[in-house]
């Protein structure tokens, strides 16, 4: 459980308990008032029937009364859900300079620290904007990319040192080239925020200033140091203080080149901020982030708790009621009667009261309880509390969506169907899509339901429409493609049936034409039948006597054919036999010749071998040959990274 408002909460530690004291000390301010102007022996007539503890539960209900109020205000949570939003903010690179120039102290503690902590208050003031870092010195590279996450920001920014990037030096240009690679292709407007002393070694900041301007940078420069500039002073291993020095032994003076950072933001449609005193940032922020347009970017989840102040406020509701209707006095044995009348009339003007509380949310319903109703799966109960919404506010799109989807879930498509109608007049066009998608799939199970078939083409004609208006709004909509697809191919198989339909019952009124001619033709075939039966019967005896005498003669015959089969399978066997004699002869002949030519192979084999040995080198000459290619190996140039060094002009490591 969490509370919306827990600084509330240490009201606990002071309201109640001034309430008991001060009802302890009205207690006893009232009982020497009773004894100053009533006489000691008459007071205790006078409150026969007063209940002393029946007066401290009073006073508790009213202590407990309040208590429940201030956990009300305080707003208890319990559970959540995770709601998808859009953040609309702008894409900023923050820049800062880590070379040792920022080590100077003439902004405490360091120019370097000052320009960290400017960065982490630009991220506070940067709400809803995406920020990422870029650390240069000698060379440069995105430390952070584009996010919405402070914390990786905020730990970005704080592993920051002079040590971070080993090429000393200050190259603005070439951490104005990496800055451009953190922003995505397509985006209008692109913020670069450079947190710098000026110093440029590379003397080319200004023409890449002005490359990026083309390309749609804005640079925003922040100047960090002074004028009049500063020794530099860095501590060794020791921790001995000593100064940086140039190639001559000098101490070197780093000085804030304000010229060329108002020509950089010049360049670029910025402007020039010199980093002195607290509204430093609120100033870079107000009149140069602020007005530009901001795009929308990434979703991001949060969570939307439940409020449950509601149950607290019940308690107290109840308690101040109970407070109100209990009584002081004990009750005596002869009013007892009128007693339970009063009581009565107190408990119904109780109930009334309560019955008037709970009558107005009873009535009209709340978003939120018709939500839990539909995720709990009573889409009939969701129905009726939207549809109390509607006639309150008949003119919201989103209650026309949730009404109909809650009569979808329903079954009652020809309600869902109205709903969802009144929802695609919408202007926000993702809920024209949703409304449209659904609208679809209300008319697919219209039709499905309506036995007529010319009704149903027409209903799942309409569904097909609603899918095109959600593809035209989301062409990547897959589950609208999907059932898009389902509902053609339903609606072609409804049109063949249709066809096919159509065709049968074409063939069955040309069957009924043609069946009086098929009768008579039936009638001809009949008597036609009957004589080739007759016909039929004649010939028969006829084939009968010839057969017999066909089967005597082919008996014959196959006698004769069996014993000359016999005779010829016996003239076979013996051939068979005489050439298997022959080929065993030819084999063993063969083998007793190949022996003394497979001794010749081998040998050939061998002199083989020998020839391809003669021309291999030896191990011995292998390694004099390795032996002598060591002793010309030489080092391969090492090709440096990034630009190339002007040997001209003097290294500077700051």
């Amino acid at each position: 459980m969490t509370f919306a408002n827990p600084q509330l909460l240490w009201l606990l530690l002071l309201v109640p308990p001034a309430l008991v004291a001060f009802f302890w000390w009205s207690g006893r301010k009232r009982q020497q008032l009773l004894t100053q102007f009533i006489a000691a022996r008459l007071l205790p007539g006078l409150t026969v029937g007063i209940s002393r503890r029946r007066q401290q539960v009073r006073l508790a209900l009213l202590v407990l009364a309040v208590v429940c109020l201030i956990l009300a205000l305080a707003r208890p949570q319990w559970g959540f859900d995770w709601q998808e939003t859009k953040l609309r903010g702008l894409d900023i690179v923050v820049a800062i300079d880590t070379s040792k120039s920022m080590l100077a102290e003439d902004i405490a503690p360091n120019r370097l620290a000052r320009a960290k902590l400017a960065a982490l208050d630009l991220m506070q003031q940067a709400k809803s904007d995406r920020l990422g870092l870029v650390a240069f010195a000698g060379g440069a590279f995105l430390q952070c990319p584009l996010t919405i996450d402070d914390s990786a920001f905020r730990q970005s920014v704080e592993t920051l040192d002079v040590n971070i990037i080993p090429q000393g030096g200050t190259a603005l240009a070439e951490a104005i080239e990496t800055a451009l690679t953190a922003f995505k292709e397509g985006e209008n407007y692109k913020i670069l925020v450079l947190f710098t002393d000026g110093e440029d070694q590379d003397s080319g900041a200004l023409a890449a200033a002005e490359k990026a301007a083309k390309e749609g940078l804005r640079i925003f420069p922040i100047g960090i140091g002074s004028t009049e500039g500063e020794l530099l002073r860095v501590k060794d291993a020791k921790g001995r203080t000593d100064y940086i020095r140039d190639e001559q032994g000098n101490v070197v003076k780093s000085h804030l080149n304000e010229t060329l950072l108002q020509e950089i933001a010049g360049a670029t449609h910025g402007f020039y901020l010199p980093l002195r005193g607290a509204k430093t940032i609120d100033t870079l922020y107000q009149k140069g982030l602020a007005p530009l347009p901001k795009s929308e970017s990434q979703e991001k989840l949060i969570k939307r708790y439940h409020e449950r102040f509601h149950w607290p406020l019940a308690l107290a509701i109840v308690l101040l009621l109970v407070e109100m209707f209990f009584p002081e006095r004990k009750r005596a044995a002869r009013a007892r009667a009128a007693a339970r009348v009063l009581a009565k009339a107190n408990a119904r003007q109780a109930v009334a009261l309560l019955i008037l509380l709970i009558l107005p949310a009873a009535i009209f319903g709340s978003p939120s309880s018709a939500l839990r109703e539909y995720k709990a799966g009573k889409y009939e109960q969701a129905l009726k509390e939207y549809e109390q919404l509607l006639q309150r506010k008949s003119d919201d799109p989103r209650l026309h969506f949730n009404t109909g989807a809650a009569a979808y879930r329903n079954q009652q498509f020809d309600e869902a169907a109205k709903q969802f109608n009144q929802a695609i007049n919408s202007p926000d066009l993702k809920l024209q899509e949703l409304a449209y998608y659904n609208r679809g799939n209300t008319f697919y199970h219209l039709g499905d339901r309506n036995p007529d078939p010319s009704k149903r083409t027409e209903t799942w004609e309409k569904s097909l429409k609603d899918y095109q208006s959600t593809l035209k709004l989301n062409p990547q909509d897959t589950d609208a493609k999907f059932n898009y697809e389902f509902v053609k191919k339903r609606l072609e198989e409804l049109k063949q049936q249709q066809q096919s339909q159509q065709n049968k019952s074409d063939q069955d009124k040309q069957q009924d034409q043609q069946q009086p001619q098929q009768n008579q033709q039936n009638e001809q075939a009949k008597t036609d039948q009957q004589q080739k039966e007759q016909s039929h019967q004649d010939q028969s005896q006829q084939k009968q006597d010839s057969s017999q005498q066909d089967q005597q003669k082919q008996q014959e015959q196959a006698k004769q054919e069996q014993a000359e089969r016999e005779q010829k399978e016996r003239k076979e066997a013996q051939q068979k036999e005489a050439q298997q004699k022959e080929g065993k002869e030819k084999e063993q002949a063969k083998q007793e010749a190949a022996k003394p030519g497979e001794k010749s192979d081998e040998k050939g084999e061998t002199d083989a071998a020998q020839s391809y040995a003669v021309g291999q080198m030896t191990p011995e000459q292998a390694q004099q040959l390795l032996d002598a290619q060591k002793n010309e190996e030489k080092m391969l140039p090492v090709k440096p990274s990034g630009k190339p060094v002007d040997k001209s002009r003097p290294i500077r490591d700051w």
